[in-house]
């Protein structure tokens, strides 16, 4: 959709942009999604994107755009995309490899997973920017009592079990997992969901890739032992328009 409100002849009219200086969120040097949004060029219409680098058996968490659908391309390496379809009640899961899509419809749950080291995908939005809800803050933030209550759950186990969220998670597994964790780490195959009747299967890999609106966005939290070469904006809130100048909750 065209900007409407964009004075294409003012000289404050942003037409490039290095996404380099906006990392969105950083586990480690090998995991990194960077962001662009109408904040960042102000001449965008209804379109943004995040650029996120993963190594093997890492996982974009499950997440909600309830404002967008998302488009996801791979340039390099290769990634399992999987969503909950709300209509089907299964979940459908597309392997894809370089100049392959996967679409996400508009407000489904959905994850990646790098089935290889260095994935680089590219997800493009139909919004300037993408809301977003994670999983993750759902487990962190609903309380204790409720989930067992709701599910018929004991409540001190699951409130153990989910002591280790702390933050956003975006990229898992979170750094130093492995002292909640079994040591194996497991293969990302592993993490893929069995194929049900009427499901596209995943396609094989190939061997050669804040939170939610009106807060600071995910990756506020500095990440610790980060490798060098991140620009200075690392650790900086990623700041919805109208929201400049907000700081941490």
């Amino acid at each position: 959709m065209a900007v409407s409100y964009m004075d294409f002849t003012s000289p404050n009219a942003q037409y490039t942009y290095d996404l380099r200086n906006n990392p969105m969120f950083a586990k480690d040097s090998g995991n990194v999604i960077y962001a662009l949004g109408v904040q960042q060029l102000n001449t965008l219409g209804n379109v943004s994107l995040l650029d996120i680098y993963l190594t093997k058996g890492n996982v974009v968490e499950p997440h909600i755009h309830q404002n967008a659908s998302e488009l996801v391309y791979a340039i390099s390496g290769a990634a399992v995309v999987s969503m909950l379809n709300p209509f089907t009640k299964q979940v459908q899961q597309y392997g894809i490899t370089p100049g392959q899509v996967a679409n996400v419809p508009q407000g489904w749950i959905h994850w990646e997973v790098a089935t290889e080291d260095g994935t680089h995908l590219l997800a493009v939005f139909d919004a300037p920017v993408p809301e977003f809800i994670g999983i993750s803050d759902f487990l962190r933030l609903v309380p204790r009592n409720l989930l067992a209550h709701t599910y018929c759950l004991d409540q001190a186990a699951i409130t153990q079990a989910l002591a280790p969220i702390t933050a956003t998670t975006v990229i898992g597994p979170p750094a130093g997992c492995a002292q909640y964790h079994q040591p194996a780490t497991p293969q990302p195959e592993a993490m893929i969901h069995d194929q049900g009747a009427g499901q596209q299967p995943a396609q094989t890999a190939r061997s050669t890739y804040g939170g939610y609106y009106n807060h600071p966005y995910y990756g506020h939290t500095p990440v610790q032992g980060y490798a060098q070469g991140y620009p200075p904006s690392y650790g900086q809130p990623y700041v919805y328009p109208g929201q400049q100048g907000q700081g941490d909750d």
